[in-house]
């Protein structure tokens, strides 16, 4: 994976019957007390290998790779990991001039895949290289890979995640949805990059990160087995962010590393993939424990207890007024809540325009939809509390 090369790394054959690149070592070295950095490198050297794990998504992998094409920095290395794919994935991967990995025996899903090729990349890479890992349903926007490649070339940052926002479609439940998306990006700007999760839309790590959570879970200082992705998990993106930063790295979400990624088009969809997200960052921070690393996380649980608690308040004051005094009646203390969640309903979402600030005005759409995401959060601390079985 040298920079230097002039042609593909493995002209002629396929990803699974080569290693890719010389190997050019490097290690870690210790940055300030408590952090680590990485050795900097010129962004021009910084090679990028694009891994697109794909499983029947035939629908949209042309888009995805014409997002990575369309790059201004362009990646030197796009391959798309065909996972029990049943459709003609491949064959339109293949017609866009990526090279092809196809899974072998994987009953892992995503992270699985990943591990296939990442055995194959990792032994021969170097502190010039660079690996992105992005979801096949997923489109870069193009200052993406560059801004990206600026912020791991200095060595303070391990590994860089993108902002993420709604594609079109999904009626109502799209909508939510993107309202949702933006108001995350907007987190992301007033915390100037400061990431909580690197997620699996769309990130670039140094390869020299994944060198080191691979040989500390071999060493039993990280949970999981000895390869990259914890194949026990439900978001192995979330688990591998928390394994990075347990070794003393630092990561960021820059502003600038943009992208747009499918939405739920159902409620039973999106109630499946929320379910799935919470339990597992739940089931990931049980796994770690309480740590300087996953204080802050453990923290966001509490907040969302509470935020169940203060919903379940709110509802029963509803109901009692109803019930028992004949209507509702003015209380001042509830009239300032729903006045408060109102405006930051309208100001977090002002992005997207003055007709999505009038819905959000409209508290009940964003009431309701607030108490649906609740709802998943309580059955995701039951499934976790009871060990119900693990359903992607």
């Amino acid at each position: 994976m040298s920079s230097t090369s002039t042609t593909p790394p493995f002209p002629g054959r396929s990803i699974d019957h080569a290693l890719i690149g010389p190997d050019r070592g490097g290690t870690p070295r210790r940055g300030r007390p408590g952090r680590r950095s990485l050795p900097p490198v010129d962004p021009a050297d910084l090679w990028v290998t694009v891994l697109i794990p794909a499983r029947n998504e035939a629908e949209n992998i042309t888009d995805t790779i014409s997002s990575l094409k369309r790059q201004e920095q362009a990646p030197d290395q796009i391959i798309v990991i065909a996972d029990n794919c049943t459709d003609d994935t491949v064959e339109l991967a293949r017609r866009c001039g990526v090279e092809i990995f196809v899974t072998r025996d994987n009953r892992h899903k995503k992270a699985g895949a990943l591990n296939q090729v990442l055995d194959l990349l990792l032994p021969a890479a170097g502190p010039n290289d660079a690996i992105m890992v992005m979801d096949a349903d997923s489109a870069l926007d193009p200052g993406f890979i560059r801004h990206g490649v600026a912020c791991l070339s200095d060595g303070r940052y391990a590994a860089a995640g993108g902002t993420f926002t709604g594609q079109d479609g999904g009626g109502m439940v799209g909508m939510l949805q993107r309202n949702e998306y933006v108001r995350y990006a907007r987190d992301v700007r007033r915390l100037q990059g400061k990431a909580l999760v690197l997620t699996g839309t769309a990130t670039m790590f140094r390869a020299t990160t994944l060198q080191e959570v691979a040989a500390a879970r071999r060493e039993r200082r990280l949970p999981g087995g000895p390869r990259v992705y914890d194949v026990r998990v439900l978001t192995e993106d979330n688990e591998l962010t928390l394994a990075i930063l347990h070794l003393g790295f630092e990561i960021i979400c820059p502003p600038e590393c943009t992208l747009t990624t499918e939405v739920m088009p159902t409620w039973r969809d999106l109630f499946r993939q929320r379910l799935r997200w919470k339990r597992g960052a739940l089931e990931n921070l049980i796994e770690y424990g309480w740590t300087s690393v996953t204080r802050p996380y453990w923290g966001r649980q509490l907040l969302a207890l509470i935020g169940i608690i203060a919903v379940m308040a709110y509802l029963i004051s509803l109901g009692y007024c109803l019930a028992f005094t004949g209507g509702l009646r003015f209380h001042p203390i509830w009239a300032c809540v729903t006045a408060i969640f109102m405006i930051e309903r309208m100001v977090t979402v002002r992005r997207r325009g003055i007709v999505q600030m009038a819905i959000a005005a409209i508290i009940v759409v964003e009431f309701l939809f607030d108490g649906f995401l609740q709802i998943v959060q309580v059955r995701a601390y039951w499934e976790a509390a009871w060990h119900n079985e693990r359903k992607w």
